[in-house]
């Protein structure tokens, strides 16, 4: 990814980035061992980059903020009474805590409530925004089920904060990123 689409995002979701509700997904596992947090930022680039290469002409504002608080609902979906609803619940409880805890518009409660069509059959993106999250979080979930299971890598962070977040080799990705 080049310098100013790391910039563009950045200029997006940066806001959001150093929330504690934000820093909390760090702590949820969602596909193997991939985090809640990592899904969303490799749902972010997705969306971007699909924006991009197809020249769909989206407003980044309502897909990348849709994408970074797709799956902001708030729990390890894996410990907890809602486990076998947590694919038909989660989306409607992400959008109404985004619209709680950022105040996020409406458009992107919409993608936030969406992203799981087909799955959530009533819930049919109406947006190219939706749209575009939709598609990009079933790439990016297929990629972490099937493909990043243990992956999961020690801090290579540049600022050797030694957390524990899954980084890259890429020193200037990791500046850019380790917000996220």
């Amino acid at each position: 990814m080049k310098s100013e689409d790391k910039q563009v995002i950045t200029e997006v979701i940066g806001k959001y980035l150093w929330s504690d509700e934000i820093r909390e997904m760090k702590e949820y596992v969602q596909h193997g061992e991939i985090t809640t947090y990592r899904h969303v930022i490799n749902v972010v680039k997705l969306c971007y980059l699909l924006d991009k290469r197809f020249n769909l002409k989206s407003d980044k504002e309502i897909l990348l903020t849709s994408a970074l608080l797709h799956d902001f609902y708030g729990y390890d979906w894996h410990n907890c009474s809602l486990r076998e609803l947590h694919g038909f619940k989660h989306p409607l409880i992400a959008a109404d805590r985004a619209a709680e805890i950022f105040d996020v518009d409406e458009r992107v409660q919409d993608a936030i409530r969406t992203h799981m069509w087909p799955f959530t059959l009533l819930h049919v993106p109406k947006s190219k925004e939706a749209w575009i999250l939709t598609v990009a979080d079933k790439l990016a979930s297929m990629s972490e089920t099937l493909w990043m299971r243990g992956e999961k890598k020690p801090c290579k962070c540049a600022c050797k904060c030694k957390c524990s977040c899954e980084k890259t080799d890429d020193v200037d990705e990791q500046r850019v990123y380790h917000k996220m």
